[in-house]
C-alpha cells in the first residue's frame, strides 16, 4: 500500500500544470522576449510535460481582437501590436532607413523568387547587382545566404530572413502581397516590376545613395 502511494506521489511531481497555467507561462515568456521564440524553446523553459503548442492555440484565440496579437513568424512566435494600431507607436519607434531603387528591386526579387542566386537576380533585373547592394541588405539582416545550388560552380543563393518577415508582419514569404495589392497601395510604379517582363532598365552604377521619395514599403 505504501509503495502504491509513493508511486502516485512521484507521478504527481511530473504531472504537467493545468492548461490554463501553461497558457500563462507562454504569455509571460512571449511578453518578456523581444525576439520570436519557437515552440521547442518555450517547452525548454516550461515544466516537464507541458504542451506549448496547445497553449499557444488557446493564447492566440484569447488575444483575438485585442490591441496585442500572438503571431507566428516563420517557425517562431511573438506578441506584436495589432497592425491597425501601429500608428500609435510611430513617435516611439521613428527610425528612417531608406533603400536605393537597386536595393528595393533586389530585395523584392529575393523575396518573390527565393532561393535565388546573384546571377538569377541580375538576369531578372537586366543589370548587374553591386556588392554594396547585397551587403546593405545583409547588414539589415533582411536577407541571408541560403543553400548552394546543385549547378556548375555551386553558386550561393539568397533568401529573406525571419527579421524581414517580422518587420512586415508576415508569417512566411507566401503571405507577400501580389502585384495588384502593391499597385493599389501605391508601392509599385506603373512600369513592369522586376521579374515580370521587365525590359533592360539600366540603373546608375552609383545608385547606392538613398533616393528621396522611395516607396514606404521599405522604410521604418
Amino acid at each position: 500500500m505504501s509503495d502504491a502511494r509513493d508511486v502516485s506521489q512521484e507521478e504527481s511531481l511530473f504531472e504537467a500544470p493545468p492548461m490554463g497555467e501553461q497558457e500563462r507561462m507562454v504569455e509571460a515568456v512571449l511578453f518578456a522576449t523581444a525576439d520570436p521564440i519557437t515552440v521547442s524553446e518555450l517547452e525548454a523553459r516550461m515544466p516537464h510535460g507541458c504542451d506549448a503548442a496547445e497553449a499557444l492555440v488557446h493564447l492566440r484565440k484569447r488575444y483575438e481582437g485585442r490591441g496585442v496579437h500572438v503571431v507566428k513568424i516563420g517557425d517562431a512566435w511573438a506578441m506584436r501590436t495589432a497592425a491597425d494600431l501601429g500608428f500609435l507607436m510611430q513617435k516611439e519607434t521613428v527610425e528612417v532607413r531608406k533603400l536605393s531603387r537597386a536595393a528595393i528591386e533586389t530585395l523584392a526579387i529575393i523575396a518573390y523568387h527565393q532561393p535565388v542566386t546573384r546571377a538569377e537576380i541580375e538576369e531578372i533585373r537586366g543589370v548587374s547587382v553591386s556588392r554594396g547592394t547585397v551587403d546593405q541588405l545583409l547588414e539589415l539582416e533582411w536577407i541571408r545566404f541560403g543553400r548552394r545550388k546543385m549547378t556548375p560552380g555551386r553558386p550561393t543563393t539568397f533568401v529573406v530572413t525571419q527579421d524581414f518577415l517580422d518587420h512586415f508582419g508576415l508569417e512566411n514569404a507566401r503571405d507577400l502581397p501580389g502585384l495588384k495589392e502593391l499597385r493599389s497601395a501605391g508601392l509599385l510604379e506603373n512600369r513592369p516590376p522586376p521579374g515580370i517582363g521587365a525590359s533592360g532598365d539600366v540603373d546608375d552604377p552609383d545608385e547606392m545613395e538613398a533616393e528621396e521619395g522611395q516607396s514606404e514599403l521599405f522604410e521604418d
